[in-house]
């Protein structure tokens, strides 16, 4: 009986629990009064150094995988078929993700060019910041589209010892449509990225693709590049390798390209944030829609607005061709309907001209060497010089003038909607774009009385021009 007494008390104390001179106090009270996080035991720790040691191998093997390069001596083979579908689904993957952070780059030693910052793929838009020996004079930030790119040289600051990504608010002022070479040099960079992308999949390679290796949880495969436009002829490249993933991402390419040398893409498909496009590619993209009924009463409202208002200060940004990167202020009279501006290119800071746009007609003259010699526009001076006048060549000047005394004539109906919200100096604003029947579509920044705050016209160059109106007691007499 004794023994059975024994064995009875034995069971009923489970052989997992730890004896009590043995048992970990319970810290939970003590940690929620004190606020601090429990102690870690001896066996906790083990488990949380063996958790690290598995994930920074982890990240280890993927930053080796993905610097890899691959020995031409190795053996390839002709990729399998889901290899096959994964590369040809890469471009797809690379449209539905929308964007990434990229850096990329091009050349060697003192020809090369770092391009750091993010690529959308929805828009599509392209903002880096450009470094690199190779850059030289041109370093600096850029954004840019299929058609059009814009640089902001930056000569304050010396150049950075590593490339880093441009600020996610890109400055308002200082950029410029990009000239020769720079242009020569970075548009089949660009090119290549914007090609990366497409909303349709390739054709599964067969003959020309190969296998080349695994790597950090990718497969190296060498194809060609993608046209960088449909249709357009296959670029011209040599020794080009793919890094695509289980789910057909790709996370760095690799070429050779003729003038450019060795070139090397890396994505960071973490790093996505929305981009903010600069005023003269058409700011943010918005949610266009037909406009409310408060919202056609106010720009059915606008004509009277300005004639009402008479006259205004006027500053413009107007970047119109790589000869062409204009900056002004002056004032707009719709009651005589004219405008007078002192008008400088940014990249003649020496060069100032004066801008009289009356009825339809441009002329201009330039001012003395002495007044030219500030970079910083200045008010056109008073009184209007009388002689010296001729034609203004530059016909997009004259159709931005215009078109801003254009605003005081009634707009025609059912070609008007709203891009987006806005704000201008802390002022809520709807931005309103009006095509009409024919001319570039012009969009104007109006307030909740109907007072335009900005006028934007689009241009040949495939920018926005773009003309601020100050309304105060500022106005010429």
């Amino acid at each position: 009986m004794e023994s059975s007494a024994r064995t009875s008390r034995t069971r009923r104390t489970p052989r997992h629990r730890p004896p009590p001179h043995t048992q970990s106090a319970s810290t939970a009270s003590d940690d929620t009064q004190t606020g601090q996080f429990p102690r870690v035991t001896g066996h906790r720790r083990t488990i949380l150094r063996t958790l690290a040691a598995v994930s920074l191998l982890a990240a280890t093997a993927l930053v080796l995988g993905l610097s890899w390069v691959p020995d031409p001596a190795e053996s390839s083979r002709l990729p399998t078929a889901d290899e096959r579908t994964r590369l040809a689904a890469v471009r797809v993957t690379n449209y539905r993700d929308l964007r990434a952070g990229v850096h990329l780059t091009a050349g060697t030693g003192a020809a090369r060019t770092d391009l750091v910052g993010w690529v959308d793929w929805s828009r599509p838009l392209l903002y880096l910041d450009l470094g690199g020996p190779g850059m030289g004079a041109q370093q600096g930030l850029l954004q840019a589209t299929p058609t059009v790119l814009l640089l902001r040289p930056d000569h304050t600051t010396p150049a950075p010892l590593s490339p880093a990504p441009p600020p996610l608010v890109p400055p308002a002022d200082g950029w410029r449509l990009a000239t020769p070479p720079a242009t020569d040099h970075l548009r089949p960079l660009l090119d290549l990225l914007f090609a990366l992308a497409t909303d349709r999949a390739d054709p599964p390679a067969r003959e020309t693709a190969r296998w080349i290796a695994s790597a950090g949880g990718t497969d190296v495969l060498a194809a060609g590049l993608p046209p960088a436009q449909p249709g357009a002829p296959t670029p011209s490249a040599t020794d080009v390798h793919w890094w695509v993933d289980r789910e057909a991402r790709l996370h760095r390419l690799e070429a050779q390209l003729p003038d450019l040398g060795p070139v090397t893409v890396r994505l960071n498909r973490a790093d996505r944030p929305t981009l903010r496009p600069v005023e003269a590619l058409g700011g943010q993209a918005g949610t266009p829609r037909p406009l409310s009924a408060a919202e056609r009463r106010r720009l059915a409202s606008l004509p009277t607005q300005l004639r009402t208002a008479g006259e205004t200060r006027a500053t413009l940004t107007a970047l119109l061709g790589s000869a062409a990167n204009l900056r002004g202020t002056g004032w707009i009279n719709w009651s005589r309907r004219s405008a007078y501006l002192a008008v400088d290119d940014l990249d003649s800071p020496r060069r100032r001209t004066l801008i009289r746009h009356e009825r339809g007609r441009t002329t201009q003259t330039e001012l003395p060497a002495a007044i030219n010699s500030g970079v910083d526009p200045v008010q056109p001076p008073l009184p209007i010089p009388t002689t010296g006048w001729e034609p203004a060549p530059d016909a997009g000047l004259a159709a931005l003038l215009d078109a801003a005394l254009r605003a005081a004539t009634p707009a025609e109906e059912g070609t008007a909607r709203r891009i987006r919200g806005d704000r201008l100096a802390d002022t809520e604003l709807d931005v309103v774009e009006v095509v009409a029947a024919v001319g570039k579509p012009i969009r104007y920044w109006l307030d909740r009385s109907g007072l335009p705050h900005r006028l934007q016209l689009a241009t040949a160059a495939g920018t926005w021009a773009q003309v601020d109106l100050i309304f105060d007691d500022g106005a010429a007499s």
